[in-house]
């Protein structure tokens, strides 16, 4: 009998948590604390990339965390912010709770994780396309299956498509939009809503990357990927040395 009595209550409190829970993610979900300016967004994108890419060094110290906001590699536009420009929109991020601090436990420093995915309850696709979008802009649906597929393969672009309708679709309001197609482009692009109405950004003359594919297209994809893992290797590598002190 008491144990049966304690399953009741331990439902019941799940229950009531989980109803917390929601509330909690649609109260962000719904527009609350969560317009982001350029600052924080470059930063909640790099913690959910190297959360996905590489989370054996996740969470991230603040110098790792300039460093990925920096990278020259899988970033539009490049940037090269300080360590106080980065520090200040971690506060902000903190106190819109979107971002959280690790102290003690043998950290010498703090280190800092997002909670994006957490606070509008995304898989793992749609984590995915959203970090891509703010990393590197508005892009297409080839683009975004070419670029996100470090963090996610996507087996095709019907699955990307899918995930932009999810987001497009989202519970507490559309988190990316579809812009209108520009002169001279081919190809729509989508881009995100984290930072309120997104910006529609200049024609281009032609449109480079959006081709019909075919096996040589798909190898050039999957070299491009791989020039950029490179890329990231080497940036890790040279941020390990410079926080051990190795020149």
């Amino acid at each position: 009998m008491t144990n049966w009595i304690i399953a009741i209550v331990s439902d019941v409190s799940l229950n009531t948590l989980t109803r917390e829970v929601m509330s909690w993610r649609l109260r962000y979900a719904e527009g609350m604390d969560l317009v982001l300016d350029r600052v924080e967004v470059r930063v909640l994108g790099s913690l959910i990339e190297k959360d996905i890419t590489t989370p054996e060094y996740y969470p991230l110290t603040l110098n790792a965390l300039v460093n990925a906001c920096n990278q020259k590699s899988n970033r539009e536009p490049v940037v090269s912010w300080d360590d106080d420009t980065v520090a200040e929109g971690l506060d902000r991020l903190f106190d819109k709770k979107l971002v959280g601090r690790l102290t003690g436990g043998g950290n010498r420093v703090p280190k800092y994780s997002h909670r994006l995915q957490e606070v509008l309850n995304l898989g793992r696709r749609e984590i995915a396309i959203l970090c891509e979008l703010m990393l590197r802009g508005p892009q297409t649906v080839g683009e975004l299956r070419d670029r996100a597929g470090r963090m996610h393969r996507f087996s095709d672009t019907d699955e990307v498509q899918s995930s932009l309708v999810r987001l497009q679709e989202h519970t507490g309001g559309p988190l990316v939009i579809q812009l209108p197609r520009q002169p001279g482009q081919k190809e729509v692009r989508f881009a995100h809503l984290l930072s309120g109405e997104a910006e529609i950004p200049a024609a281009t003359s032609d449109e480079p990357y959006e081709r019909p594919m075919s096996a040589g297209n798909g190898l050039e994809a999957r070299i491009e990927a791989l020039e950029s893992e490179v890329r990231e290797l080497r940036e890790l590598v040279s941020q390990m040395r410079s926080e051990l002190g190795i020149s």
